[in-house]
């Protein structure tokens, strides 16, 4: 049972007839003497914020309104006294209505401006105000236009009476049964409304939002258990990590301390009771209502609110069983604050994950002009393996305080990847020199001095897209974009870049159903000897024609196969399928054939790939010393001992291998000589510097001398014209290829260029 603090106390209520002030008085021609006199002297004419039943009275005749006030002079109903407001019209009436929303009872005429403006008023109370609850009595001083049963039904009037009847008694009566069923529909609103914040508060996932919501419906059933309007009702609680308690939610006069701390309340008794109940951890009755509920995670939450007289032993017995009820809903609403936070939530740095970021993007007003940036910061994974986890740790707490500092408020801050950060808001606000400032000067952490550099992509919402899922996308095209070409600074996003993306999207969707639909081919391209012109051997090139007979440029596929990981099957079916050509051209007597595959980096870096190099060639059948490898650099970068341990495994089968590109890249000598291959290729680019008669000083002199130096044989492609294979030859180059040789063809056309040549 509940354990109440001093003694239970009820105030009396002294009752008085109330007239309306001097605005109807106005309206109705009234003039200040008579109506003012209609209150005894000495007395005070309560206002509309003390306990009073508010009754509307409607009538053209201001004889009606001077009888009804005299009539209902010093009477209470329910402990409450009556205040009469007035109206001479229909229209009058509504007004008042549409204002005053704890009206109790409506006294109408029917025949005012018109003979049904009564009924008509009723149906716009009814319907446009959405009122149900405000009791209307009907009254008429002409028998003949009493409305019809049906009517009653239809217009949902609560009662009809002749003027005549109404004598003080019987009004007296019509008002208390009018009263009394006001009370019992308002109380059932608002305990619906109650209900219906409750179980929207079980639904939001806006944690502090659900809470709230939940708070307030608890304050809006308390109010319609104890038949109290919901006015002067605090609920304030104090969780774990709050230092103090502080107001969740509030009602009437008390709505404008929403979030503020307790010990801030201006008033001292209502202080007194919130910390008094906290800290006793029990029920305080005195004044007004205080009670506790005992809620995991928290240290109690208290709802307090105000009652003019005591408690009768039912309402006690109903509050413990509401008491009860409402500490279970909080622990519901608690978990599901855990549960969000787990789900939406970055535990480390109390932000938004990239989840609740995306929530709340898709929840922003885009009628503003709104901003979303993705800030990543440069380099982070490498400061984690060079220094530490924790420093790690300590980096991201202090960019995310200084973004936090440097954002206004409103402002939404997340951290959506692990060094990546979202940010949210106006666009006047969210700019790449508010993000560049942040970095501009060093963190100092603990003592120790860092610059970090971040680069970040910006993208205003209204003009790109309609979900959060496609902000965030284009978003990070744009970061994709800037780490690639302005790395370190802020950028805007640009719609070329989300246009250009969505061509490679459907390009490598294409792609993969083109290798799954057998329409890739392989072109073989003659290599020949400068010297002789005898051809040497062919390189395999991958190719692509749609079903329209379009030709894709390998430089527009490649690429995407190698970011996708189609690199790996693809890699092995033009393995084979070269094999296969080769095995064919050797059995039509080209022994000497040599046969040139390229290989990306992610087929050569594969585990098995030697395991597969050597399974193509027992099922093809092929000679491994016709095989050759074609390489780039980039297959040695951070992996140089695994990379040269595989090339001596491969030239161990009899198989050589080709630096292909060499020039363009890296081009480290030191790791040309560990990689230990057996061709250089020089690369097309270099090979058009190439004229006859001109400067011989350029890039393919230089590496035609170093493969002359390492003993390496070298291959210029891209050879076009005569003037340049002289020009090559004299340089020292042995070996060519390009159009002036011949150009790519397929397998059949290949084979039978090569009866032609041999």
């Amino acid at each position: 049972m509940l354990s109440f603090r001093d003694e239970e106390r009820s105030i009396t209520t002294q009752p008085e007839a109330v007239v309306d002030g001097p605005s109807m008085a106005k309206a109705l021609s009234f003039d200040d003497e008579e109506l003012f006199a209609f209150s005894d002297d000495g007395e005070e004419t309560p206002t509309a914020s003390m306990s009073v039943w508010n009754v509307l009275v409607v009538d053209d005749e201001p004889d009606v309104h001077e009888a009804t006030t005299l009539a209902l002079r010093d009477l209470t109903i329910e402990g409450r006294a009556l205040r009469l407001l007035h109206a001479s019209s229909a229209d009058q009436a509504f007004a008042v209505l549409a204002n005053e929303h704890d009206i109790a009872v409506v006294l109408l005429d029917v025949v005012m401006e018109t003979d049904d403006a009564g009924l008509r008023l009723v149906r716009r109370v009814r319907e446009d105000l959405g009122n149900h609850a405000v009791r209307i009595i009907l009254r008429t001083g002409q028998p003949g236009y009493a409305p019809e049963l049906e009517t009653i039904r239809t217009y949902d009037i609560n009662d009809y009476k002749a003027k005549s009847e109404l004598t003080r008694t019987r009004l007296f009566t019509t008002l208390a049964v009018a009263i009394r069923s006001y009370r019992q529909v308002h109380q059932l609103e608002m305990s619906r409304n109650g209900l219906e914040l409750i179980i929207s508060a079980c639904t939001d996932l806006g944690k502090l939002r659900a809470l709230r919501l939940y708070a307030e419906g608890v304050v809006t059933q308390l109010c319609a258990l104890l038949g109290l309007p919901p006015e002067g009702l605090v609920c304030a609680g104090k969780t774990l990590d709050d230092v103090q308690p502080r107001v969740i939610a509030a009602a009437g006069r008390y709505r404008s301390l929403m979030q503020e701390p307790v010990d801030t309340l201006t008033d001292a008794t209502l202080r007194r009771v919130l910390e008094d109940c906290l800290s006793r951890r029990a029920h305080v009755l005195g004044p007004g209502l205080c009670l506790y509920f005992e809620v995991s995670e928290t240290t109690g939450i208290a709802a307090y609110v105000e009652v003019a007289e005591g408690l009768d032993p039912v309402n006690l017995e109903l509050l413990e069983v509401f008491c009860a009820s409402v500490t279970v809903g909080f622990e519901n609403v608690l978990l599901q604050q855990r549960l969000y936070d787990n789900a939406y939530m970055d535990q480390f740095l109390n932000l938004p994950n990239r989840r609740g970021f995306m929530e709340e993007v898709s929840r922003g007003d885009r009628r503003e002009d709104m901003t979303v940036a993705l800030v990543d910061l440069d380099d982070f994974a490498e400061m984690n393996t060079v220094l530490d986890h924790q420093f790690g740790d300590r980096v991201l707490e202090a960019v995310a305080g200084r973004l936090a500092a440097a954002l206004m408020p409103g402002t939404l801050l997340a951290r959506v990847g692990g060094d990546t950060f979202g940010i949210y808001g106006p666009s006047d606000q969210v700019t790449p020199l508010c993000i560049e400032r942040v970095f501009s000067a060093p963190f100092d952490l603990d003592g120790e001095v860092l610059r970090v550099s971040a680069t970040a992509s910006l993208i205003q919402v209204n003009a790109h897209a309609n979900t959060s899922a496609d902000v965030l996308k284009n978003a990070s095209i744009a970061l994709k974009q800037a780490k690639m070409l302005q790395r370190g600074r802020a950028t805007l996003f640009d719609e070329d870049l989300s246009a250009s993306a969505r061509v490679r999207i459907n390009l490598l969707t294409r792609l993969r159903a083109a290798f799954c639909a057998e329409q890739l081919f392989l072109a073989y391209q003659p290599q020949v000897d400068l010297v002789t012109g005898r051809v040497l051997g062919a390189e395999a090139l991958l190719r692509w024609e749609t079903e329209d007979g379009t030709m894709v440029p390998p430089d527009e596929f490649i690429p995407l196969a190698e970011q996708s990981g189609l690199t790996v099957p693809i890699g092995e079916w033009v393995l084979r399928t070269a094999c296969r050509q080769l095995k064919r051209l050797t059995d039509r007597g080209h022994t000497g054939f040599r046969m040139a595959i390229n290989v990306s980096h992610t087929q050569f870096r594969e585990p098995g790939f030697v395991a597969v190099l050597g399974q193509a060639l027992q099922d093809c059948q092929v000679n491994p010393k016709q095989l050759e490898l074609e390489l780039t650099e980039s297959v040695a970068i951070g992996h140089i001992d695994s990379t040269v341990e595989k090339i001596q495994a491969i030239r161990a089968m009899g198989i050589t291998v080709a630096m292909d590109d060499f020039g363009t890249g890296y081009s480290s000598l030191s790791v040309l000589k560990q990689l230990n291959v057996d061709r250089l290729k020089i690369d097309r680019s270099f090979v058009q510097e190439v004229q006859e008669n001109a400067d011989t000083s350029g890039i393919a002199e230089l590496v035609i001398a170093l493969g002359r130096q390492l003993g390496l044989v070298t291959i210029a492609e891209g050879v076009e014209d005569e003037g340049q294979r002289r020009q090559l030859l004299e340089m020292g180059c042995q070996e060519g290829q390009g159009y002036l040789f011949g150009h790519p063809m397929p397998g059949p056309a290949f084979e039978a260029w090569m009866a032609t040549v041999a």
